[in-house]
């Protein structure tokens, strides 16, 4: 992201790209060229995997109606009805457990939370290897974790088997440029990176870079925003702003995560 880079080290085309990430949730009507969606899976599918688990699904969709339904239960996001591209990325043992049943064996550590730690993680790098795909191809893209808000909706509208829970979903498409293009600042290193012990409490100078960094960048997007520490205390600071989240342990059980 934007802000004080580190001393100069390796630099590249790949590094380059990365540090141009944004969230993009405007995007030109165009759709994205034939083959795209099967090279982000590509990619997606070269992601580290867990003891090659390959513990996760991603469900494109393309049906108007269905972009609408997870639009609502997303909060509302009109991007998801909008974007050229939508993926839907799960969390997915359902292939395990039937692979078992067909072979009569038992997998009792499916239902230990471990297993779904590996199939969320799993999912989170497939898709983030999706994303540098994209922004490769000078494609723009924004998580979704709002399909978390009503996580059984969404596993009714989108026919998740049992052991099978939406993370998160991604939009995919040509950037509107008029919306603007500005990198979001990111904290200092020194508040994210320790050596060999944590270093607990953020130095307040790197807050405060932060924060004028960030007021920086609002005017010049001309967004009306909390600074970073307001926004983070109001967005953790209520269970209102979880907008049903609150209850996903329950959800996930009921979707067939005992979470033991």
């Amino acid at each position: 992201g934007a802000g004080p880079l580190p001393a100069p080290g390796p630099w590249n085309a790949v590094i380059a790209g990365l540090l141009a990430h944004r969230s993009v949730r405007r995007y030109r009507p165009d759709p994205v060229p034939e083959g795209t969606c099967e090279t982000l899976i590509a990619a997606a599918q070269s992601a580290a995997t867990s003891s090659n688990l390959q513990a996760w699904s991603v469900i494109s969709v393309t049906d108007p109606a269905l972009r609408d339904a997870l639009a609502r239960a997303a909060g509302d996001q009109d991007h998801v009805r909008r974007c050229p591209l939508f993926l839907v990325w799960c969390a997915d043992l359902s292939r395990h457990a039937a692979i078992a049943a067909e072979a009569g064996r038992e997998l009792p550590a499916l239902d230990h939370l471990e297993a779904f730690l590996v199939a969320a993680i799993d999912a989170a790098l497939a898709a983030q290897n999706a994303v540098v795909a994209a922004e490769s191809l000078g494609l723009g893209t924004v998580y979704i974790g709002g399909i978390r808000n009503r996580p059984e909706t969404v596993a009714r509208l989108l026919d998740l088997p049992p052991r099978a829970a939406a993370l998160f979903g991604l939009c995919v498409g040509w950037p509107d440029l008029a919306a603007g293009g500005r990198v979001r600042p990111r904290l200092p290193q020194g508040a994210v990176h320790f050596v060999n012990r944590h270093g607990r409490i953020p130095d307040p100078a790197l807050l405060a870079r932060h924060k004028r960094a960030a007021a920086a960048f609002a005017a010049a997007e001309g967004l009306a925003e909390p600074i970073w520490t307001r926004r983070m205390l109001d967005r953790l600071g209520s269970i209102a702003a979880m907008h049903g989240r609150h209850a996903l342990k329950a959800s996930l059980r009921r979707l067939g995560f005992p979470l033991r």
